[in-house]
């Protein structure tokens, strides 16, 4: 077994890799950027080598100067994660030109399933169904239109190279093509250099089932069963499962026995993911799936097959890099109850999932019966350079009803504080109905979103108790001193204090008056709302609020605090008083960044007249494209940004003056 590997990766499976590796005394090389000096994959590692800038193509992009701090500290092997190097032929061929074992597959069978085209190809010649479509070399605009309408709308748009949901849009009328294509082409150049298309037949209420394969060099190769990634926003998997719900023993053994001839037509060694799209109209029917894409890596979603069968899945992969034979034969391998993972993101649902930055001020997840995989610890900050993924959670259970309930209660003790993040929509996910009855589509987020994303506005209880907290009285008082005891009782009639909480732009004024220890009036909306403040513990407390008992946890941060009541978060912002700019600068007269990011496109110059819904700007930020749009029709009055500016989050990007009457 190697002695030492170098994880050309970072975040949660740097993390990941290094676990395992410990477990089999193979010392590990973190590689990491300057925004990731202090990060918990570089704590981890045994050493830890900084490889460039924040921006990703001057350090984890790099492959030279991988490779450099790869022989500069004897590695033997280097893993590179998912993401970023993992499916690129170039960097496995130069880790091999240089000495060093590539934890992956070689790089002709990276070359083979690279280009989701020639892919298709070579599944046609092995007898593996792929979806109808268009696959050719011919990327002109009107050509390719004219083959989304012989395939019939609506349609996909794929970039044949990368994966995770880039350059992937959905297109639903024939007017609609030309802007998806543009958006779809310039987000695959983006994040793969390839801005090349496919075409295909889109599924109207489809499933995503995918199959983990491994193979040795010995030519022999496995399937471990199936996940069902069925539950997507953006084409980017959100809860996964194994088994799949509703699989059939033929069906699994047709789809098992399609991957692996698609992994032994290419020589495939290593662990790897044949993707596949379910026709579900009629059930799960052993000839309804196709073939889309073979990610020839490690999954993201890896752990829920670990938990249903056992196995160590890394540990796998260095054994096979490593010349030994896969560990278990088919006959060997088999499915033990049923795992869920949960990613958790900095996100905000409530705004299209805008990806959130900032300070985790609190991260707290379960002890028991969760596995979570975190690249990130309490503390830490979520830059905007790379994906906003916080953590995983994954739960096994004997059934699926047990181990979707314990991953309910496992969201529910979950807790985040100081960046928006995809909790509260996760757990309403787990419960939504047709998923908890085992029906799972790839539609299912966007026809439900409205539901699952929504923002519940705190009940005044909730926000009587904000106003109380926010004061600090559950925060430590120093012993001994006996003024402070009394809390906030005074001599001359009662303490009172005015406090201003803000909640997604709502403002809340508010006069909380103290009628003795821990016994608050709250003067709100017309109303007072009597509060007692009792039994506290770390990190909460119990309280009475016109005569209703609750238990509420608080997390506070340098700039407002979240309160967890009744299954719900509620993050209010406490405005700072001497702070001029408190005014929104997201009125309709101004266009602002709703993120840290990349201005990638200008559509528009001062003077232009612009209708409500025009595109205006088109940002990029961690991972994501995001188009803004006038909110109503005006005149573009100033213009504050190029293209190729880098802006941070509230920047005002343009001004818009009503048209001349």
């Amino acid at each position: 077994m190697f002695s030492k590997i170098l994880i050309a990766n970072r975040g949660e499976i740097a993390c990941r890799i290094i676990r395992t590796a410990k477990r089999l005394g193979i010392r590990t090389a973190a590689v990491y950027s300057d925004a990731d000096a202090g990060a918990l994959h570089v704590e981890m590692a045994d050493e830890a080598f900084r490889i460039g800038t924040a921006v990703a193509a001057e350090s984890y992009l790099s492959i030279e100067r991988i490779i450099s701090v790869a022989q500069r500290c004897g590695a033997q092997a280097i893993h590179p994660g998912y993401g970023f190097l993992s499916e690129n032929a170039d960097f496995a061929e130069a880790v091999e030109a240089a000495g060093m074992a590539f934890i992956g597959p070689s790089p002709a069978a990276i070359r083979a399933m690279g280009l989701k085209d020639a892919a298709k190809v070579v599944m046609e010649q092995s007898g593996v169904p792929v979806v109808p479509g268009y696959h050719g070399d011919n990327q002109d605009a009107a050509f390719l239109s004219e083959q989304a309408t012989d395939i019939g709308f609506p349609v996909l748009i794929k970039a044949r190279a990368g994966g995770g949901g880039k350059g992937m849009r959905r297109v639903d009328r024939p007017e609609d093509f030309g802007a998806a294509l543009d958006a779809a082409r310039r987000e695959a150049e983006a994040a793969f250099g390839d801005g090349a298309v496919l075409i295909e037949k889109f599924l109207q209420r489809p499933r995503h089932i995918e199959i983990q394969v491994f193979g040795d060099r010995d030519g022999n190769v496995v399937h471990l069963f199936e996940r069902d990634c069925s539950l997507q926003r953006r084409h980017q998997k959100v809860i996964e499962e194994a088994p799949a719900p509703g699989m059939t023993a033929e069906m699994r053994m047709a789809m098992g026995e399609a991957a692996v001839r698609a992994a032994q037509a290419i020589g495939y060694q290593g662990a790897g993911t044949v993707e596949f799209i379910v026709d579900v109209s009629d059930g799960l029917q052993p000839d309804r799936f196709f073939f889309m894409e073979m990610n020839t890596r490690l999954q993201v979603e890896h752990p829920v097959t670990e938990a249903i069968t056992g196995l160590d899945l890394v540990e796998w992969q260095l054994r096979v890099a490593n010349g030994e034979p896969l560990p278990k034969r088919q006959s060997e391998l088999a499915i033990n109850g049923w795992a869920f993972e949960a990613r958790v993101y900095a996100e905000d649902p409530a705004r299209g999932f805008l990806p959130s930055t900032g300070t985790l001020w609190h991260l707290s997840f379960p002890d028991d019966e969760v596995r979570i995989d975190a690249g990130v610890r309490q503390g830490d900050r979520i830059s905007p350079y790379y994906d906003p993924l916080i953590a995983k959670l994954t739960v096994h259970g004997a059934t699926r009803a047990a181990a979707l309930a314990r991953l309910t209660e496992g969201l529910i003790q979950s807790h985040i504080g100081g960046v928006a993040n995809n909790l509260e929509f996760l757990r309403r996910l787990s419960q939504q109905q047709d998923f908890a009855a085992g029906h799972p589509d790839t539609g299912l987020i966007d026809r439900e979103v409205e539901t699952l994303a929504v923002t519940e506005a705190p009940d005044a209880a909730a926000v009587a108790l904000a106003a109380v907290l926010s004061l600090g009285i559950l925060r430590k008082r120093p012993a001994g001193d006996p003024w402070l005891s009394l809390g906030h009782w005074q001599i001359w009639g009662q303490a009172t204090r005015t406090v201003t909480l803000d909640r997604g732009g709502e403002r809340h004024d508010l006069r909380v008056a103290a009628r003795g220890l821990d016994l608050f009036a709250v003067h709100i909306g017309g109303r007072v709302l009597p509060v007692r403040i009792f039994g506290r513990f770390d990190g909460g407390c119990h309280a009475e609020v016109d005569g209703r008992q609750l238990r509420l946890l608080l997390l506070e941060t340098p700039h407002g605090l979240t309160l967890l009541l009744d299954g719900q978060a509620h993050d209010f912002h406490l405005p700072d008083p001497l702070d001029g700019e408190a005014e929104s600068a997201a009125g309709t007269d101004r266009v602002v960044a709703p993120m840290p990011g990349l201005v990638k496109l200008v559509r528009v110059q001062a003077g232009d007249a612009v209708s409500k819904g025009d595109a205006l700007v088109v940002m990029e930020a961690m991972k994501m494209e995001l188009t803004l749009s006038a909110s109503r029709d005006g005149v573009v009055e100033s213009l504050n940004v190029a293209e190729g500016d880098q802006t941070a989050e509230g920047t005002v990007l343009l001004s818009l003056k009503p048209e001349a009457a």
